[in-house]
C-alpha cells in the first residue's frame, strides 16, 4: 500500500467519525489504492468496546467502516476517471444515496478486518460501490451502496436552512 492514505492526501482536516484524522475520537480508517489499480484497500481492528455479541463485532461498526471506506472508493475512482491525482483542486465530495449490507457471517472480535472495494459500473455523479469486508481469510458481510458526487458546501447550508 501507499505510504499516505486518500484521507491523508485529500482531507488532512477531516473530522468524520470513521475516517477523519482529526477527530479525537474517531476510528481514523485509511483507505489506499490497491496494486491491481481497482480496488480500494482498508484494514481496521476492532477494539473493544465494539463488541456486539461476545467475541463478535457490532454490525453497526461494520456498516459504518463499509460506508467510510466505499465512500472514499467513490471518491478515488472520480478522481482517477478525470486523470487527476487524489487532492487536486477543485476537490471532489460524496455522500452516501444509500448503504446496503449484507451480513454472510460473524464477524469475530480480535481479527483484523480487511475491506476491499470497488466501483461497479461506470463512475458517474452516483456511483455503485461494492464493498466486501474479510476476517482473516473468511468473507463476512458485503457492502452494495451508491454514493453521490456533490458539493458539500451547498449541503451545509440546505442542511441548515441557509439555502432560501
Amino acid at each position: 500500500m501507499e505510504t499516505a492514505s486518500l484521507q491523508e492526501i485529500v482531507a488532512p482536516e477531516g473530522i468524520c467519525y470513521g475516517c477523519g484524522g482529526k477527530n479525537p475520537h474517531g476510528l481514523h480508517i485509511k483507505s489506499y489504492w490497491h496494486e491491481d489499480g481497482v480496488h480500494v484497500m482498508a484494514r481496521h481492528t476492532p477494539e473493544p468496546q465494539y463488541s456486539g455479541w461476545p467475541e463478535l463485532v457490532y454490525g453497526g461498526l461494520i456498516a459504518m467502516l463499509v460506508d467510510c471506506h466505499s465512500n472514499w472508493t467513490a471518491m478515488a475512482y472520480h478522481y482517477r476517471a478525470e486523470g487527476r491525482a487524489p487532492g487536486s483542486q477543485p476537490p471532489i465530495e460524496c455522500v452516501t444515496g444509500s448503504l446496503g449490507v449484507k451480513f454472510i457471517k460473524p464477524t469475530p472480535m480480535g481479527v483484523p478486518l480487511t475491506l476491499r472495494a470497488h466501483v461497479e459500473g461506470e463512475v458517474g455523479r452516483k456511483s455503485r460501490v461494492i464493498c466486501e469486508v474479510y476476517a482473516g481469510e473468511t468473507l463476512t458481510a458485503v457492502g452494495d451502496s451508491i454514493f453521490v458526487r456533490v458539493d458539500t458546501a451547498q449541503l451545509q447550508a440546505a442542511a441548515h436552512g441557509r439555502d432560501r
